[in-house]
């Protein structure tokens, strides 16, 4: 069984506004010294020692082909699958599933989102070995997740039941959407709570039977759709909007999970600037800045001339990104989506969305 990784690179990355427009959302970001983008470091990852990109596909929106391209140019043209319309990730799977099966019915099949950040890509490699090897020989939908660090509140909790022997592999006992903060210290001190990455592993058959046996509204119309010359590009607006979580992980039986610790970080928001920079509780800044009386700042400017200066302030985000300036409190972050929503919604301000 040929293994084939799937890049979801559709999304918006509204937390990073204004670093991170409509017309170049998150994944097509350089956020640290390496000068790759978060697609170009994410593809290199899962396509290292495979000797090239033939196996590598990439779902995406319509409008942010040319960004695929400009940064994968040897990409092949057909392992790029362009979404006429945003659905959420659980047709922009199925539209993944569905193309590699067609080309290799028995493949093993990776998701991975564009814009997460691995420190220790041979932990990450060694960790996702196994996931492949379980798929190969289980019919289970694998997931990758990080074992906490600290009570995160940002991200979605997996509780692990019991070991499939000595595989290293557990049973899914269920999904949790985004704890507060004490219910997070709650997951945490139990040791049986891991954070959900959003990474899954899996052959195509078993993930193509989950489609046709709890979303068959979806998957219906997008096989037929898939079977017709321009068939996708005319049924993809009247497709559900529904994320694989909701659609598939939280309703089927045969979900697994491999703990896993090789330095993830989703790079959700400005906050994680700090985790990427080492952070010690004092300020961290990209670019020019003067700070008097600032703690625990962080600061970014895109113009290299640019200069930010700081009087007075705690915990707050400054982000200088073109003809747009943003002050946030550290603990509003999340609250930026709304900001954007504003702009979309403003005929005079959606240029600056």
């Amino acid at each position: 069984m040929t293994f084939y990784p799937v890049i979801l690179a559709g999304g918006s990355g509204e937390r990073f506004w204004p670093l991170s427009r409509k017309s170049k959302p998150k994944q097509f970001l350089t956020l640290e010294s390496s000068g790759r983008s978060l697609l170009q470091t994410t593809a290199e990852r899962l396509t290292a020692g495979q000797g090239g990109l033939e196996r590598l596909m990439i779902v995406t929106a319509n409008e942010h082909r040319g960004h695929v391209l400009e940064h994968l140019p040897d990409l092949p043209l057909e392992n790029l699958l362009v979404e006429p319309v945003p659905r959420d990730t659980a047709a922009a799977i199925l539209y993944g599933a569905l193309t590699v099966h067609r080309d290799d019915p028995d493949a093993v099949m990776g998701v991975f989102p564009a814009d997460h950040r691995v420190d220790d890509p041979d932990a990450f490699h060694a960790v996702l070995a196994r996931a492949v090897e379980y798929a190969r020989t289980h019919d289970a939908l694998v997931t990758l997740g990080m074992t906490p660090s600290y009570p995160a509140t940002g991200y979605g909790y997996i509780e692990q039941g019991d070991e499939d022997g000595g595989s290293g592999v557990h049973r899914v006992q269920r999904f949790t959407e985004k704890p507060d903060a004490d219910l997070a210290r709650d997951f945490l001190n139990t040791g049986r709570y891991l954070w959900n990455s959003g990474m899954f592993i899996w052959r195509v058959e078993v993930i193509l039977k989950a489609f046709e046996t709890l979303v068959p509204e979806l998957y219906g119309p997008m096989l037929d759709a898939s079977r017709q010359r321009g068939g996708l590009r005319q049924a993809y607006p009247t497709l559900p909007k529904i994320s694989v979580d909701y659609a598939i992980l939280e309703r089927a039986r045969n979900v697994a999970v491999i703990p896993a610790s090789f330095g993830w970080d989703d790079l959700g928001d400005w906050n994680a600037l700090e985790r990427l920079l080492k952070g010690d509780g004092g300020n961290v800044a990209v670019g020019r800045h003067v700070s008097l009386d600032t703690g625990g700042a962080i600061m970014y400017t895109t113009g290299g001339e640019d200069l930010i200066a700081t009087i007075g302030l705690e915990d707050v985000v400054v982000v200088r990104a073109g003809d747009v300036t943003l002050v946030v409190r550290k603990d509003r972050t999340q609250d930026i989506k709304k900001v954007v929503a504003q702009l979309k919604d403003n005929p005079e301000l959606a240029r600056f969305a």
